[in-house]
């Protein structure tokens, strides 16, 4: 459609009695003879004119350069910010990046299509079927993890009426507007995270941490979340979550700060410009990423930037520990003693009421009577 537009397009300026009968043909030649990769170029070209050669970002952003040249600005976000979004807005559109890296996984991909009404009721409902269905696709102790880390953010999410997630819903939406730009998952599976989490805590730890998360109620403002933003704010909190539980912050935060900043570098390689034939020389440029993660991650990232990063050994699931499997069987336990005991109570409260009703008492009476007679 658009080639057959460009002859008409050009036309327009001949269409005076001193233009030469054969303009018109000879520009629609020439449009026609466009190839990929010349038009390729011509946008490309485009893009590149567009992006700031000193873009003006945010203060949440941090500028990372790779060995080739390529640059990297990860945005810091707080994950219920309405400033979070803006900055993220800011950013793409400043630097036109040939790709966007966000931390979210494949199973938690979902929430890019959704819109706010429909996540923050999401976010809310927390029932049986979303636990059986955690529990058959992580596993029982990861799928009572998940759970409870849902419980925190619908904690959250009801205290600040705010879905989380908005600043990748953003990216996602700003990406698709700027040509070429790819658009990259960067967290590890949270599955694996999960599973790693659970095998790296003692009994009475994850004992603990359920306590903890199952009577999380502590109110929650917007200014709490916006001070997030601040890195000595954070480090403080970060300082109190690793003396309290170190391994549960190795694999959910260290490990996946690996990962993620893996990712974005796997994201900065060179782009090769597309040829015209094969006899032409292969040509690369820099690559543009931004990189959207949490702002507890930032630092991580710039730690680990200029490291040989290998993530074979944290993709890994270890073998359930034993205390696990005493956990695992004392729950089940748990459960099944509750439910008989709830079953126990119910039955003999029903057949307390029935034997307790005038009716009942006049057919026993009767009963005791015919012997009797």
């Amino acid at each position: 459609m658009q080639e057959e537009q460009q002859p008409e397009a050009a036309a327009d300026p001949m269409s005076s009695s001193d233009a030469p009968e054969d303009g018109p043909k000879e520009t629609s030649s020439v449009s026609q003879n466009i190839s990929d990769a010349d038009a390729f170029k011509i946008l490309l070209e485009m893009k590149l004119k567009k992006r700031q050669k000193r873009p003006a970002l945010p203060s949440t952003v941090t500028e990372l350069d790779t060995e080739d040249g390529s640059k990297v600005y990860v945005v810091g976000t707080a994950h219920f910010s309405d400033s979070s979004k803006k900055d993220v807005v800011k950013t793409i559109q400043e630097v036109q990046p040939d790709v966007v890296v966000v931390e979210l996984c494949q199973y938690r991909v979902s929430m890019l299509k959704m819109d706010e009404k429909t996540l923050l009721k999401e976010a809310k409902e927390i029932n049986l079927e979303k636990l059986q269905q955690a529990i058959k696709q992580n596993g029982v102790m990861s799928g009572l993890m998940q759970m409870l880390l849902l419980k925190v953010s619908a904690h959250i999410t009801e205290q600040l009426g705010m879905a989380p997630g908005g600043e990748f819903r953003e990216a996602f939406k700003e990406a698709s507007k700027v040509p070429f730009c790819k658009f990259h998952l960067g967290d590890r599976p949270i599955p694996v995270t999960f599973k790693r989490a659970i095998a790296a805590l003692s009994f009475w730890q994850k004992v603990k941490l359920a306590w903890g998360l199952c009577f999380l109620s502590d109110p929650i403002s917007k200014d709490d979340v916006e001070k997030c933003k601040q890195k000595d704010l954070l480090e403080q909190m970060m300082a109190e979550m690793i003396g309290e539980f170190p391994d549960l912050h190795r694999t959910i935060v260290s490990e996946r700060d690996i990962y993620l900043t893996y990712m974005l570098k796997q994201a900065a390689k060179q782009i090769e410009l597309p040829r015209a034939s094969e006899n032409e020389p292969r040509k690369y440029i820099p690559a543009v990423v931004v990189g959207v993660v949490g702002m507890g991650h930032v630092p991580g990232i710039e730690k680990n930037w200029n490291s040989d990063l290998k993530i074979q050994e944290i993709m890994s699931v270890p073998p359930p520990s034993p205390s696990s499997k005493i956990f695992k069987f004392v729950l089940k336990a748990t459960v099944f003693g509750l439910l008989g005991y709830g079953c126990y109570r119910i039955g003999h409260r029903t057949v307390q009421f029935v034997l307790s009703m005038p009716a009942t008492q006049s057919y026993l009476q009767r009963l005791s009577e015919v012997p009797q007679q």
